[in-house]
């Protein structure tokens, strides 16, 4: 059996707290997504960066389109999907490479890196900003972890190991 190279969850723990996250913190991610601290073209570049990293399709295809439905050329987000931050606004470039590194390290960035984002954004700007990429690292995981699933049963079930 070939083997499976996208980030999962490692266990149901840590899916499930991923999954209780969100019903805890409603008003930071209300204020992630709606306070316009991080606009919407923002938004999907940083989730696009994140994909980019945990190789989501099914998130790939749907941030495609809501990319294009906020503004972003097809050029743009071929090459957010490629990893490659080279036309990335300026004043955004420093939050992207923060969510490339985020995505590479599992949610769990360097303090050190992490602190750089706030200097760079403020306090409340960076929260939020982490906010949209703890939700589509969730959502990459469960769209890889799903993938990993039908792997094993498609595997399991056709002769594979």
């Amino acid at each position: 059996m070939q083997a499976f190279k996208r980030r999962i969850y490692g266990n149901f723990g840590e899916m499930m707290a991923d999954l209780i996250w969100p019903l805890r913190h409603r008003a930071q991610m209300r204020q992630a997504m709606r306070s316009g601290l991080v606009s919407p073209q923002f938004r999907e570049r940083l989730m696009m960066a994140v994909t980019a990293v945990n190789q989501c399709r099914y998130c790939a295809t749907f941030h495609t389109y809501e990319s294009e439905r906020v503004g972003l050329d097809n050029d743009e987000i071929r090459e957010l999907l490629a990893g490659d931050l080279a036309h990335a606004p300026e004043e955004e470039l420093p939050a992207l490479l923060y969510a490339q590194h985020y995505a590479e390290h599992n949610g769990r960035p360097d303090p050190i890196t992490r602190q750089s984002l706030k200097t760079t954004y403020g306090p409340a700007r960076a929260d939020a900003i982490e906010t949209v990429l703890r939700l589509i690292r969730m959502g990459n995981l469960l769209g890889n972890s799903t993938d990993w699933l039908l792997h094993k049963v498609s595997f399991g079930y056709f002769g594979g190991n």
